[in-house]
């Protein structure tokens, strides 16, 4: 395989298949990074590590939400996840995709995006030929695309960088 293959869009290595055993290591690398900055903002929180469609998905919760209310605002929740996965690749040497969830942050944001979604199909459905999304990030695109393909959709991704979006069309 040729290196340019072997490495991401920011130049560091990356496996295309981790070992099961090798994304519960980022989960832990990830874990104790996050235990380290809840002490400092001097928050509580417990944490669970998962490993499902090859990414290791951390999430805080807390019994008192309102502890990581600010911490679960969706531009905060990035901002974390992407100084996780650099301390993961510092330690491990290769690019993360493990995805951070604080105080249910990713399950109000696939409510928001369904919204998204749903209003966009009833414009197509009311005479458009084509819906755009806002810009987002890949995951968020990928969600996109799973529930266009669920409501006989189809979506693709385009522009570049900040202003990559999904763009929505009959099937």
């Amino acid at each position: 395989m040729s290196d340019v293959l072997d490495r991401d869009a920011t130049d560091q290595p990356r496996r295309d298949n981790p070992t099961v055993e090798q994304l519960e290591e980022e989960g832990e690398i990830a874990a104790d990074y996050i235990e380290e900055f809840l002490d400092i903002c001097d928050l509580d929180g417990d944490l669970e590590i998962d490993v499902r469609n090859g990414r290791a998905y951390i999430s805080v919760t807390s019994d008192e939400q309102d502890d990581l209310s600010v911490l679960a605002k969706p531009e905060v929740v990035g901002a974390l996840q992407e100084l996780v996965r650099l301390v993961v690749q510092n330690n491990n040497g290769s690019f993360s995709r493990l995805i951070l969830d604080i105080g249910g942050s990713r399950d109000a944001r696939q409510a928001e995006l369904a919204q998204l979604v749903d209003a966009a199909v009833a414009r197509i459905e009311e005479g458009a030929a084509d819906a755009a999304l806002p810009p987002m990030s890949s995951y968020e695109r990928k969600l996109v695309h799973d529930l266009v393909s669920e409501r006989g959709f189809t979506s693709e991704s385009q522009g570049e960088g900040r202003d990559r979006h999904t763009v929505i069309t009959r099937s």
